[in-house]
């Protein structure tokens, strides 16, 4: 089938929304219901159109072809209410397969548009299309969307900005201005040829060459200063930052010399305030945040001020891509001189610091209001403890491998290493397609043993492959434990769910104590994210309502451990009512 691209797109002009010239009659009658009285809230159709295609781009010295949508590294912004619902059409003129996910949009009853390859969908096959309907409910700040393929996403993504409805405000003041900030990674080599050299030698993923906000290195990077991102600021005005961590790698602080950040919100929900020097953002998270800009424009002061970021990381034992990135906050009401010599440095925690990752994290709670009510589910229907692990696979027959004494690399939840099937298990369920996976991942791990002590005996490392899901009834409510071990290393680990957001209602060191740790949870105004950094060597608690049913991706977001196995599946049944059971399939769906 032939690409079709509209007339109405526009060199550049990636995310605006576009209205086919047929559709104006239509356009025209909205119009005139709404001068009748139909509420401003109602929720609207926004379309966008995402053309994907290799572009060419430089950093560090290198010009490489990139996969990029619409020309655009990152890509275009997404904007959006509460209670819209936006239309994506993606043309695949790239030169391999991908999807596309949007991260952290519950997509009630849709997981037809939810994008994981194999999971959800077949891959979007080059020189075809297809149509995705994001449908947001409760989602209210900033989220993201990413290519779900591969490692595509090092180049393929873009920020969600979710207004509130018309007629509603923010629970804070109005912002002068908004700017998403991107953190992200950059490889000099092909990133498709990276991930295959590693699953060729069962070995690591080479790190990567920088890390970036808004797709730039910064100053301190080689031939990158003339092209570091820079933010215009007045005195006296507040700035929201939308920060959101693309990276593949790397949990980052984030802190703006000179000035103090207000965090308002994370993962698309509101936060109660508060204000901190730095913040710590785990890959999928993202944080709201106002930047007041008060530093002195008189000439007595410097007018210019680094944004940067640093990794945060733990694990001696793995090679990471430790350079600083940074970009720019300048005034541009301050008098010439001001900005003579160098911005100002911000004071960032030791990349292991692990005392000032628990200190930011601990104070993440949930705004509570009668405009912003919680729900955290007080009686649990199941539990589940939930084993995180970098393990080993034995090398295939008569091959050395390049991984821990000469085996493969792997990683897994409760010791099953996921394994995508070759059609998704979505369209498995859907048609009752049997042996495309099994529907018994276990609730513990196959076996205990004292998790976060350092090195683990050798016989621990290893795990099998399967592709296990786990199935629950509508409606159960789920506390999952995910606990760190030790097993080739203990580190944090940000585990990411799909079609929900859900509870943090507890974190710790060292082995989760049923009788004693629930204790210490959190169940007034536990923060309510789709992301959850689980701390190096301890547990997090997550509870939720499996309220929507379908197929649902569960994965670590260190894109190198959810290719290992990291991952596993969630189905949740259709319920008894209309509203409580999944949308047939959409006719276009890809084919594998």
């Amino acid at each position: 089938m032939p690409l079709r691209q509209r007339p109405t797109m526009g060199g550049g002009g990636g995310g605006v929304a576009k209205m086919p010239a047929g559709q104006l009659w239509l356009l025209l009658g909205v119009l005139l219901l709404l001068a009748f009285g139909v509420p401003a809230q109602a929720s609207r159709n926004t379309h966008y159109d995402f053309v994907i295609t290799e572009t060419k781009v430089t950093r560090l010295c290198h010009e490489k072809t990139i996969l990029a949508v619409n020309g655009q590294f990152p890509g275009p912004t997404i904007y959006a209410r509460k209670d819209d619902v936006v239309i994506v059409n993606v043309y695949n003129q790239g030169y391999k397969n991908i999807t596309l996910h949007w991260h952290g949009v519950d997509q009630p009853r849709n997981p037809w548009s939810d994008g994981p390859e194999y999971i959800t969908q077949c891959p979007i096959q080059p020189g075809a299309n297809f149509t995705y309907k994001i449908i947001f409910t409760e989602e209210e700040g900033t989220l993201w969307w990413h290519a779900h393929s591969e490692f595509d996403r090092a180049t393929v993504h873009g920020a969600i900005v979710i207004h509130p409805k018309r007629g509603t405000v923010y629970p804070y003041p109005k912002p002068h201005k908004e700017m998403p900030i991107i953190l992200g990674e950059w490889w000099n080599a092909d990133v498709e040829q990276i991930l295959l050299e590693s699953q060729r030698t069962g070995g690591d993923v080479n790190i990567s060459d920088a890390n970036t906000i808004n797709g730039q290195p910064g100053d301190f990077a080689p031939c990158s200063k003339e092209d570091t991102f820079k933010m215009s600021v007045e005195h006296g005005k507040t700035y929201l930052l939308r920060v959101i961590n693309a990276g593949l790698t790397n949990e980052m602080f984030f802190a703006v010399a000179g000035h103090r950040l207000t965090v308002v919100g994370t993962d698309g929900r509101y936060l109660r305030p508060f204000t901190v020097d730095y913040i710590l953002i785990s890959p999928g998270q993202t944080m709201n945040m106002l930047l007041e800009a008060n530093c002195a424009t008189d000439g007595s002061a410097n007018s210019r001020y680094y944004m940067a970021a640093r990794p945060f990381f733990t694990n001696t034992a793995v090679n990471v891509d430790d350079k600083n990135t940074t970009a720019i906050v300048e005034y541009t009401d301050a008098p010439p001189s001001a900005s003579a010599g160098p911005p100002d440095s911000p004071d960032l925690p030791a990349m292991d610091d692990i005392a000032a990752a628990t200190a930011y994290t601990a104070q993440l709670r949930s705004l509570v209001t009668k405009e912003h009510p919680i729900d955290v589910p007080m009686e649990v229907d199941e539990h589940m403890l939930v084993t995180i692990s970098v393990n080993t696979i034995p090398c295939e027959p008569n091959k050395t491998c390049a991984g821990p004494r000469n085996n493969r690399l792997a990683a897994s939840l409760n010791n099953v290493s996921f394994m995508n099937p070759t059609i998704d298990i979505l369209d498995a369920y859907y048609d009752s397609i049997s042996g495309v996976y099994e529907p018994d991942f276990p609730n513990k791990p196959p076996f205990f043993f004292n998790f976060t002590a350092p090195n683990p005996p050798q016989d621990l490392w290893f795990t099998k492959r399967g592709t296990k899901v786990k199935v629950v009834e509508y409606g159960t409510v789920l506390e999952v434990v995910f606990q760190d071990t030790a097993i080739l290393g203990a580190e944090s680990h940000p585990m990411h769910l799909h079609g929900f957001s859900f509870y943090v209602v507890g974190r710790g060191f060292g082995n989760f104590d049923k009788d004693k740790d629930p204790a210490t949870y959190n169940l007034v105004d536990p923060p309510y994210q789709n992301t959850v950094s689980v701390p190096t060597g301890g547990w997090a608690a997550m509870r939720f309502r499996a309220a929507n049913p379908g197929v649902w991706f569960m994965h670590c977001h260190f894109d190198r451990h959810t290719v290992w196995g990291m991952d596993t599946v969630f189905i949740v049944k259709n319920g008894k009512g209309p509203d409580a059971q999944m949308m047939p399939r959409p006719p276009n769906m890809p084919k594998c």
